[in-house]
């Protein structure tokens, strides 16, 4: 979360509304570990990663819902999941996202 901190505060200061992405949990090759965390303004700045890159886009547009209002949400992207191959889930692992507004 350090890695991140700044550009959050920097969010926040001019008033963006900021989703966070945690990683909950893992299994098997997965690209980040749990507690790997990503930022997203209510603007479109994305700030760290919960994959190699490949979820990120995903997962940004849950955090777009749930700034507009939306229910925080536990994503689930793996092997056998359609949407992780969709998005280039190429690891074989699997991980799970907990998306929530950011409250400083």
């Amino acid at each position: 979360m350090k890695d991140i901190l700044e550009e959050v505060d920097a969010w926040t200061a001019r008033g963006d509304r900021v989703a966070l992405a945690t990683v909950v949990g893992t299994k098997r090759s997965a690209p980040r570990p749990p507690g790997a965390k990503m930022a997203i303004s209510e603007t479109g700045d994305v700030a760290g990663g919960v994959s190699g890159g490949c979820v990120e886009g995903a997962v940004a547009e849950v955090a777009e819902e749930v700034l507009r209002g939306g229910e925080p949400r536990l994503l689930h992207f793996g092997i056998a999941d359609a949407e992780a191959w969709e998005v280039g889930l190429p690891c074989g692992g699997e991980i799970d996202v907990y998306v929530e507004r950011y409250e400083p």
